[in-house]
């Protein structure tokens, strides 16, 4: 049987890999987390943050609520409590139709 390299998934982000992906300050993550009850990344023996895919995903919707759609963070606060499972559905919409876009923008390049 041939052997097949594993791909290796990473569990743990550092804030720092977290704010270069959204092109934020450390500080405005470690704000939010005092924010926001749904983002609570955990942290190691030294004290440093390590964010999991669902920490991102989190931060990711708080990220659009407040600085894509312009909520107030009391605004995005109720929203979360409200209907979260709502708001995430719109932002994954959102996210696939942007992906739509580009490839037909792509497209539309590549026939001229």
């Amino acid at each position: 049987m041939p052997y097949k390299e594993k791909d290796i998934e990473k569990k743990y982000f550092s804030i720092g890999e977290v704010s270069a992906m959204f092109k934020v300050a450390p500080s405005l993550i470690r704000f939010w987390e005092t924010e926001f009850d749904i983002f609570k990344p955990q942290k190691n023996r030294r004290g440093n943050r390590q964010f999991t895919k669902e920490d991102i995903e989190n931060f990711r919707l708080i990220y659009n609520l407040v600085k894509e759609r312009g909520y107030t963070l009391q605004g995005a606060k109720e929203m979360l409590k409200v209907d979260r499972h709502k708001s995430k559905d719109k932002m994954e919409l959102l996210d696939s139709l942007q992906k739509v876009r580009d490839f037909l923008v792509d497209l539309k390049k590549q026939m001229e």
